[in-house]
């Protein structure tokens, strides 16, 4: 596995080593030791699954407050998207950055996102397929979101009007939700 490191504090990016042949191909998606010589001890004890029917579809900013903060090793397994992770750490020498990267089915790279960064994605494609590994229980009375277009975060999306649910829709500026930080 290569660790690649992005603008943000704790952010990563994964690379598995892939294994193909005139068969296919093999990677160990997750493996708990080669993550701790990396120096990255993490629990996973969640696995969330997202399907996104069209392109430009976007999901996110989302976070979750206080003991619920969640870290996450996320992966595009069907289709391509551009993933962003937004440092929310007030005491970060990254607070209120962004780093993001696009992960395919194609280059198989992950990204792994600290407790309390928000998170969202992007659809590049028809028929994406997300895949987030958690190292915390989902707590619906936890749940934050950020307007992903908020000007004081300043996201290159690469989209103008993106395919959204009416809750991403309504999300609120960073500013209204930055006591929660």
């Amino acid at each position: 596995m290569k660790k690649i490191a992005t603008p943000v504090e704790g952010v990563f990016i994964l690379e598995p080593q892939v294994f193909g042949d005139s068969r296919g191909w093999f990677m160990e998606s997750w493996n708990k030791s080669a993550m701790e010589r990396e120096g990255l001890f993490y629990d996973f004890v969640q696995d969330n699954h997202s399907f996104s029917a069209k392109k430009g579809t976007l999901r996110g900013l989302h976070f979750q407050r206080g003991e619920w903060a969640q870290a996450k090793l996320v992966r595009c397994v069907r289709g391509a998207v551009f993933d962003v992770a937004v440092d929310l750490r007030k005491n970060s020498p990254t607070y209120l950055q962004w780093a993001g990267a696009e992960l395919s089915a194609e280059n198989f790279r992950q990204l792994l996102i600290p407790r309390g960064c928000a998170h969202g994605f992007v659809t590049l494609t028809d028929d994406v397929q997300f895949l987030y590994k958690a190292d915390n229980y989902y707590n619906k009375e936890s749940e934050g979101s950020i307007r992903w277009n908020d000007p004081s975060l300043g996201i290159a999306w690469g989209v103008e009007n993106p395919v959204l649910s009416d809750k991403d829709a309504a999300a609120p500026l960073f500013d209204a939700c930055a006591l929660y930080f």
